[in-house]
């Protein structure tokens, strides 16, 4: 499968295997990492990845898993199997603490039936022996004791030795009190000589107390001596001791053999636990580097999209740098891709990215990649990276490199992946190129997929002359004189040879000299290559800054719009209200003019009573008729409009405030309404001309629907980091304005990885005074409250 054997340790899967092992909470799961490699079998694969998703999402999502407690049941397992063999307490205790979390763990995944179907099928089938724990239990405790009523003898054994260390105890004490009342004893209390408690008398004393002497001082002024009486007691004490190891002997011998015919059940527990501790250790690692699951695809190609080293990928985020993501495919058109570009450029690391992440998802392993990346499954992966001269053998560098080749061309085929680095180079360039290139001939014959990176104009040539076979160069800022780490497939790069020594500060001369001695058809080309680089990056500039501005474009758009349906909404709300008003200035204006009329005709009134009903009649009249100000003077194109100005509408007594500006139409608040005004139909006024009652309406009109539909809580779960940060950022912003108090944000428990992003990004702002957790009964460190000044 891969050749030659050292090569994980070339790509770094290796030391990926070493940071899963990190994570793992159990000897039997780092065991089982050191057993991980390369598969081609695309069931086993898929189920693998699909196991690590599970648990990603578990982590990330959910409730966080029962794991506890894993211990090696296995051994324990096998321990049993011994006939006349028992376990110690300790290792009952391991059993049912294990046990415990098993069964905790397959309750988890009941009460979610369905809703993680890799991770259930771990299990499928596995009872819940529920007698093991009960039987446990019976005789073990939970600090991991045996019980003192395990059995009926173990209690009244236990019970003998509590009444004759205290029957001991007591006659001791009285001994000690009467040969102190007699000025016997040394100074000091009651102590411990050879595991027996002692009186220290004085040696003078000494056979004043009939006894047995265990030890005496330094300076043999002082004896400790045991009392005759109590010396038998303590020797009842010690044989019970004895009964009571003996008994507990017999109890877990007893238990041992109890749990005998459950052995193959305890191991597949183990099996189960050694699984858990596995996947685990494969989702946490993905957290670490980001990882997802691609598409999986049971046929011999790839395309990453935003493929990371993952290596890389940790090593800069410890410096709080980002890794320039890899966009690379390799499928029935574009078999083989051959990478030339400026040392230092990024080719190997390119190339190795590839080839781990291949090496990855073959394993089960999740990889720093978009997830609607596709990586299919290959047969077979050889690897020539670095040099692999040796004494032993008798082989230079380039005698290594051909010893591969030949390997290559003999067992590659279409479902072979190849990784070659630096293809062609250990000896003189005129033999060696030739040879890379007959050799990169006979493996595109045979359908071979993979990647090369090199510096040989033939091998540049040859692959953008070759089906089958893409040229791709790492971009190089030419101008800046610095690499750009980024992959660029459909032309070769040039190596820049000449431009790098020219800013490490070759001199001129010998530059001029190493001009002079190339020929000029190589010259012409890596000139010609330098110039489309340049052209390709100046392109690649602009179309970024065009994306830019039509997005903006398509903002403005997307705002004018939606400004035109606010505004028609507002304008058929004024008709509606005014033609009502209408309605009813009519329907009064009816019934005054009935009213009137009734009562002429009623009593016959004379010329008077007529005259002020008619007067009445002309007072209504002026109450219902808009003034119109023909002394107001237009507002002329010369004056000065801005957003936050207070007008008045020269054909009313209306007065707003403006809120945009568009062209020759000005927006203006009036109150908790919006209408459109031509420029030339308003008049600039003054604050204080505007009634204390319309400020205030204005102001609180936009503030209040802001206020009203501003939220401060946020659910960012799921999120990227960076988007995250962006969404709380705006939110924060408007947080500010509004004078907030606080903001919730809910991100998630997990690893805590969201969380410690968010709060570590947002303590620069001056203003915000702290953030703390939610209380634990409504999510803990799952939610933030960030308090502002």
């Amino acid at each position: 499968m891969l050749y030659p054997d050292n090569s994980a340790d070339k790509l770094g899967f290796t030391e990926v295997k070493e940071l899963i092992k990190a994570h793992c909470l159990s000897t039997m799961g780092q065991q089982m990492v050191d057993k991980i490699q390369v598969m081609n079998n695309f069931d086993l694969i898929k189920k693998f990845l699909s196991q690590a998703h599970e648990f990603k999402n578990i982590l990330q999502n959910d409730a966080a898993l029962p794991i506890n407690h894993f211990f090696d049941i296995k051994a324990l397992a096998n321990k049993i199997r011994l006939e006349g063999a028992f376990l110690a307490e300790e290792e009952f205790f391991q059993i049912l603490a294990s046990l415990t979390t098993v069964f905790a763990v397959i309750g988890y995944f009941n009460e979610r039936e369905g809703q993680y179907p890799n991770l259930e099928a771990l299990f499928e089938h596995l009872p819940i022996e529920k007698s093991i724990l009960k039987k446990i239990d019976m005789v073990i405790d939970q600090k991991g004791k045996i019980r003192p009523n395990a059995s009926r003898e173990l209690q009244d054994i236990t019970s003998g030795i509590s009444k004759a260390e205290q029957e001991a105890r007591k006659k001791i004490d009285q001994i000690f009190k009467s040969a102190a009342s007699n000025g016997w004893t040394a100074d000091g209390s009651l102590t411990i000589r050879d595991g027996r408690l002692c009186i220290p008398l004085l040696a003078e004393n000494k056979r004043k107390v009939k006894g047995f002497i265990h030890d005496e001082s330094s300076t043999g002024q002082t004896v400790y001596l045991e009392p005759e009486e109590v010396f038998t007691l303590n020797n009842r004490i010690r044989d019970l001791e004895f009964e009571r190891r003996r008994e507990i002997i017999k109890i877990l011998t007893q238990l041992t053999d109890e749990l005998r015919p459950y052995v193959p059940l305890l191991l597949s527990y183990h099996g189960l636990l050694t699984k858990l501790d596995f996947v685990r250790a494969k989702a946490l690692f993905a957290l670490d580097v980001e990882g997802e699951m691609p598409v999986v695809v049971n046929e011999a190609r790839v395309r990453l999209t935003n493929a990371r080293h993952p290596l890389l990928f940790l090593s800069f985020k410890k410096e709080h740098k980002t890794v320039v993501p890899l966009n690379v495919s390799i499928d029935e058109g574009t078999r083989i891709i051959t990478v030339s570009g400026p040392n230092a450029g990024g080719k190997s690391v390119c190339m190795k990215t590839l080839g781990l992440l291949q090496m990855m998802v073959q394993a089960g392993l999740l990889i720093p990649a978009d997830e609607s990346s596709t990586v299919g499954v290959f047969r077979q992966m050889f690897v020539d990276i670095g040099d692999d001269q040796s004494i032993e053998s008798d082989l230079s560098t380039y005698s290594a490199h051909l010893s591969k080749m030949k390997h290559f061309v003999e067992m590659a085929n279409g479902k072979t992946l190849i990784l070659i680095d630096e293809f062609g180079t250990g000896t003189d360039p005129q033999f060696g190129g030739p040879i890379a290139e007959a050799v990169l001939e006979s493996l595109n014959h045979k359908k071979v997929r993979g990647m090369v990176t090199t510096h040989y104009s033939n091998l540049k040539i040859f692959s953008s002359n070759t089906e089958g076979i893409e040229n791709a160069s790492m971009l190089f800022d030419n101008q800046q004189m610095k690499p750009l780490y980024q992959l660029e497939v459909g032309k070769p790069g040039s190596s820049y040879a000449f431009e790098i020594a020219q800013k490490i500060g070759l001199p001129p001369q010998v530059l001029n000299l190493a001009k002079n001695k190339i020929s000029a058809g190589q010259k012409k080309v890596d000139t010609l290559l330098v110039d489309l680089e340049r052209e390709k990056k100046e392109i690649y500039d602009t179309r970024i800054q065009l994306n830019r501005q039509q997005k903006r474009v398509d903002d403005l758009l997307s705002e004018n719009e939606k400004l035109k349906n606010y505004l028609e909404e507002n304008q058929k709300a004024l008709i509606r209200d005014a033609k009502q008003q209408a309605k009813e200035i009519i329907t009064n204006a009816n019934k005054l003019v009935e009213n009137t009329i009734s009562e002429i005709k009623s009593s016959q009134a004379d010329k008077e009573t007529t005259r002020n009903l008619r007067e009445n009649l002309s007072k209504e009249l002026q109450k219902n008729t808009v003034k119109v100000e023909t002394t107001a003077k237009p507002s002329s194109d010369e004056e000065e409009l801005k957003v936050g100005d207070w007008v008045k509408l020269v054909d009313s007594t209306t007065t707003g405030q403006i809120i945009e500006i568009a062209k020759d139409n000005i927006i203006i608040a009036i109150g908790d309404l919006r209408t459109v005004a031509k420029r030339k139909r308003v008049q600039k006024v003054s604050r204080k001309e505007v009634p204390k009652e319309i400020r205030r309406a204005g102001t609180s009109a936009s503030s209040t629907s802001d206020m009203a539909s501003f939220s401060p809580e946020i659910d960012v779960r799921g999120m990227r980091g960076e988007d995250a940060i962006h969404t709380i950022e705006k939110l924060l912003d408007r947080a500010i304005m509004m004078s907030f108090g606080s903001l919730k944000i809910i991100h998630g428990k997990g690893d805590g990885i969201l969380r410690k992003l968010i709060r570590g990004y947002f303590k620069k702002y001056d203003q915000i005074s702290h953030m703390e957790d939610e209380h634990a009964d409504r999510g803990g460190d799952g939610i933030t409250y960030i308090y502002l000044k």
